[in-house]
């Protein structure tokens, strides 16, 4: 068997597809869930602090020194509350789709299926047997 025909069953095959379409809109929820930290969430909450940017908080260690243009050393905190921040929003988006969907699938489960209903011979010889058992 070439190898090509093996990479061709390979990606022919239905989880590589699933996993495909999974990672493409992923990669489209990371920018929904993106926009909606900085220019949704994080408004309000800078509004809250007095305007602070989270982004820009950064804790210098040493600063910039411009003699021998030394860039400054700095924690930056900021970028990581926001980060924390998506990740919290992504979570809570995740679980309430997750919860959704076991709903859905729940109701579906729940709801009873309606047997086929009998086939002209089937209830003929439904019929059949009810006269014989009354005996005529």
């Amino acid at each position: 068997m070439s190898i090509f025909k093996e990479f061709r069953e390979f990606v022919s095959r239905g989880n590589v597809v699933d996993l495909a379409v999974g990672v493409i809109i992923g990669g489209a929820f990371n920018a929904v869930v993106k926009s909606l930290v900085e220019q949704v969430v994080m408004p309000p909450i800078g509004l809250a602090t007095s305007g602070i940017d989270f982004a820009k908080l950064e804790w210098v260690i040493k600063p910039e020194n411009l003699a021998t243009k030394h860039a400054a050393v700095a924690i930056q905190y900021g970028a990581f509350l926001n980060t924390i921040i998506q990740f919290l929003i992504t979570a809570a988006a995740v679980f309430a789709l997750v919860k959704l969907v076991n709903t859905l699938r729940r109701q579906q489960a729940e709801t009873p299926s309606v047997p086929p209903a009998p086939t002209a011979s089937e209830a003929l010889l439904t019929e059949i047997r009810d006269l014989l058992k009354a005996g005529k």
